[in-house]
């Protein structure tokens, strides 16, 4: 049976206990190879592995306890989302396993509307090309998200036609393997970052299939946050690369990268040796090694 990732993100960043008790969740049934949280953000990242069946009863749970810890209306963070489970992608790595993964997907979002969440489709899991970004739902936020759904303008794909109470909606996916990767600047501030992501995004006519977003992280650090759709056509040295190029115009440059979660062996081609990456403490950032070595049994474990 083929081996999958799920890559379940949760609308929290900050309380140790409540992440320690989300991973708890999560790392039932499926090997857990990394957790990424992020205080800005407000969000924490899990790389779960495991059989279709193994993701599907760990996403389930994970997600009964996103509902049961986190509260949306008292959620604050620079990273957009509508969710407390704000979305939950199933990962192939071999394009033979991409009906698996879909399927399993789907499996996960129905099971998800049992309960009480509403679940929409995006990326090629959509039921119509404007549903196909996250930010088509993500746009004004939960309130917004309520608002349309009261509207009849929007209706979810499964679950109810309002969101859950505490825990909002949720956003759902089958994909290969992307990159979310951030960059700090230095001699710039959130102005200059917000050019700088409309230049760099596909959209606006920058790197095809990256995503870009700017922010300002506590302290007043300008950040780059990107989504790489195929990070090993544009590999994360070309992110780096264009985004310098980009920076220099405002008087500013890249001081330090971030990684969220894992990426494959190749996205890292070429990465420039002087630029720190924060955050590496947990260990490499590869996708193949962290399988290798739970593998032989060092997985990261479930906090105790």
């Amino acid at each position: 049976m083929a081996l999958l990732l799920a890559v379940p993100n949760v609308s929290e960043g900050r309380d140790a206990a409540t992440i320690a008790r989300l991973e708890r969740a999560f790392a039932q049934g499926a090997r857990l190879l990394d957790r990424h949280s992020d205080p800005d953000h407000n969000r924490s990242v899990f790389t779960l592995a495991g059989a279709p069946g193994e993701l599907e009863r760990a996403l389930v749970a994970g997600a009964r306890a996103a509902l049961r810890e986190i509260d949306m209306d008292a959620h604050e963070g620079q990273h957009p989302c509508v969710g407390a489970l704000d979305v939950a992608p199933v990962v192939w790595l071999e394009e033979a396993q991409r009906a698996e993964a879909r399927e399993a997907a789907l499996r996960v979002a129905r099971e998800l509307g049992r309960l009480g969440l509403p679940v929409f489709l995006y990326g090629e899991l959509a039921r119509t090309p404007a549903r196909r970004e996250r930010a088509f739902f993500r746009a004004g936020g939960l309130a917004e998200l309520r608002r349309r759904m009261a509207s009849g303008e929007l209706h979810p794909d499964f679950g109810p036609s309002e969101p859950h109470p505490s825990g909002g909606a949720t956003l759902v996916t089958a994909r290969p393997p992307l990159a979310a990767f951030n960059l700090e600047l230095s001699g710039a501030g959130v102005a200059a970052a917000r050019a700088i992501a409309a230049e760099l995004r596909e959209a606006g006519g920058g790197l095809p299939g990256v995503r870009a977003i700017g922010l300002e992280l506590a302290g007043g650090v300008a950040q780059v946050s990107t989504n790489v759709h195929d990070p090993i056509a544009v590999p994360l040295a070309r992110v780096v690369e264009r985004t310098e190029e980009l920076a220099r115009r405002h008087g500013a440059r890249v001081a330090r990268a971030e990684i969220v979660g894992l990426v494959p062996r190749a996205a890292l081609a070429g990465f420039p040796e002087k630029l720190e990456v924060r955050g590496l403490a947990g260990g490499s950032p590869v996708i193949e090694e962290r399988l290798e070595a739970a593998g032989r049994g060092h997985g990261r474990p479930a906090p105790g």
